[in-house]
């Protein structure tokens, strides 16, 4: 028997975007998998799973119950929005530390956390809820343009949209609506106040009610009105991580969250943060893998250390910086051609990764009927000293790496 704790990891995710969480929980601790389809890459980091439908929240509490039959479990962790609240549910049932249901509800639902922030003073963005084009309309009419129209409770900016002239609402209201009808929590629409200036996101971990912002995320994002994420910077020394903290652990505060890795997302806004959501678990893109490039803090290990109860190691050990670039077509079609110039790849050590997530003939579609799961080819991370080098570095591998689409009209 094996004398390191055992963490029962619900829904690993893909092993494109999240495989690093896995393997650097699987560093420190033995791991146990609650997972929807026979494990394949996961294999050599786990010691057991079992297998079930992820969506059936009994299914997914017996199958949890099973596994702590079989080891002892010592916590309960997961990076995946959609089994945030399962998760709690799951380690309350196993009498082990979690955040509350409620809690992980109120980060679920925009519209909840909105009402929290107003509750404990944290800035954020005037809100009104929709189920109607009219309601849609009245909303508009008070909180004036632009406006923002996104679903209470989805994740990945799907279904998310800028209305800067009445007369576009109706389209945007249907385009949020069709995001919103995929979640299975809340399928209301929002329409809320447009932050106007340039979005960033905190990296936090939260150890009994303290929170500590050790990285900040600078976004960029693709062409209005939508709001797909297209690349992000981490640089370990950056300013602006000092101005920011504040409001991101007065949100996490808001919606009263004590344990956990959180990802808070904002805009500043005349230089002043203004909250746009907290969500309970490590970034998308691989945000967590640029905050290990840039400062060596190791946020799936600090996840796993708070679900077993145990305090995380926050001390860094790098300085520098990590940027990613997702790899868009210029418009839909089938995807004919993907390329990195070779030479180029292989002398270039500050290029860390390229990765293709679609193949030849697969069909590429971007917004507005495609999201960032029909839209992205691949991405590339890069390292630097700082986030001007590593935002030049990005510009310089963008011009040797080529993606072609075919219309298919």
């Amino acid at each position: 028997m094996s004398a390191r704790p055992l963490v029962l990891v619900v829904s690993p995710g893909d092993e494109t975007y999240r495989g690093y969480c896995l393997e650097q929980v699987a560093a420190a601790y033995d791991v146990a998998l609650l997972t929807g389809a026979a494990p394949s890459w996961e294999k050599p980091f786990i010691v057991d799973h079992a297998v079930v439908d992820l969506s059936d929240p009994a299914a997914l509490l017996a199958a949890g119950r099973a596994l702590a039959a079989r080891h002892n479990l010592t916590g309960v962790v997961t990076w995946d929005e959609w089994n945030l609240v399962p998760t709690a549910r799951l380690a309350r049932a196993l009498g082990l530390s979690s955040p509350s249901v409620e809690v992980m509800r109120a980060c679920r639902n925009k519209a909840t956390a909105r009402t929290l922030f107003a509750r404990h003073s944290v800035p954020s963005a005037a809100s009104m809820k929709a189920h109607t084009l009219l309601e849609a309309g009245l909303a508009m009419m008070t909180l004036g343009l632009p406006a923002v129209i996104k679903p209470a409770a989805f994740a990945g900016s799907i279904g998310v949209i800028r209305v800067d002239r009445p007369e576009e609402l109706p389209a945007a209201f249907a385009y949020a609506s069709a995001g919103a009808s995929r979640s299975r929590e809340d399928t209301g629409v929002l329409v809320e106040e447009y932050l106007d200036g340039p979005e960033v996101s905190v990296e936090c971990i939260t150890h009994h009610g303290q929170t500590s912002a050790v990285a900040v995320t600078r976004k960029h994002l693709g062409p209005p009105p939508y709001f797909d994420e297209t690349g992000h910077t981490v640089d370990a020394t950056d300013p602006l991580l000092a101005q920011v903290a504040p409001a991101a652990a007065a949100a996490v505060k808001a919606l009263g969250i004590t344990d956990g890795v959180q990802h808070v997302e904002m805009r500043l806004v005349g230089g002043r943060p203004r909250l746009i959501e907290v969500n309970a678990r490590i970034g998308g893109d691989m945000i967590g893998h640029l905050v290990r490039l840039a400062t060596g803090i190791d946020l799936p290990k600090a996840a796993a250390d708070l679900a077993c109860g145990r305090a995380p190691d926050l001390t860094p050990n790098r300085s520098g910086a990590a940027g990613i670039r997702m790899l868009y077509p210029t418009a839909s079609g089938t995807l004919t051609a993907r390329h990195i110039n070779q030479p180029f790849a292989a002398h270039t050590p500050w290029l860390r990764q390229v990765q293709w997530i679609r193949e030849i003939g697969d069909q590429l579609v971007l917004p507005p009927d495609g999201d960032l799961f029909t839209a992205r080819a691949g991405f590339y991370i890069v390292t630097g000293r700082t986030t001007a080098e590593v935002t030049e570095r990005l510009d310089t591998a963008a011009d040797e790496i080529t993606i072609t689409t075919r219309s298919d009209r």
